[in-house]
């Protein structure tokens, strides 16, 4: 579609999202072969959440991640499902991270939407459809 928007039979829509979420106590355990394992779990569980990973990066400390999602599924659980998948895995596989935390992710994260258009945008285009 024109622009980066998707379409379906009743709704045309771009919901991008950018997410930051740590390890318990901001450890440095995201590097090596459990940076490569999470990179390629988060991948795996956006597309079976029917999301595109737009850009990752996973820093030792932290993970930032940009991805587009669908408007019928919140973000919240986006996060969620992509947290819960990937600890219960990374966990199982890498022994050396149940020894050092109780569990691999903090529960906060960060989340902010992004697009094309900006607030100022969007505030004249309603002002002009009052006149109308």
């Amino acid at each position: 579609m024109v622009h980066g928007y998707n379409r379906s039979t009743t709704w045309v829509h771009k919901m991008n999202y950018h997410f930051v979420w740590c390890p318990k106590y901001r450890r440095k355990v995201l590097n090596g072969g459990i940076k490569k394992r999470l990179i390629w779990l988060i991948h795996e569980k956006a597309k079976e959440l029917g999301c595109e990973v737009l850009k990752l990066v996973v820093n030792p400390d932290y993970v930032h991640l940009f991805i587009r999602g669908d408007p019928t599924l919140p973000a919240n659980r986006i996060v969620g499902e992509i947290k819960g998948y990937s600890s219960r895995v990374l966990r199982k596989e890498f022994p050396e991270l149940r020894t050092r935390l109780p569990t691999l992710w903090t529960r906060s994260y960060f989340v902010s939407t992004a697009g094309d258009v900006s607030s100022r945008v969007i505030e004249q285009y309603i002002e002009k459809q009052r006149g109308m």
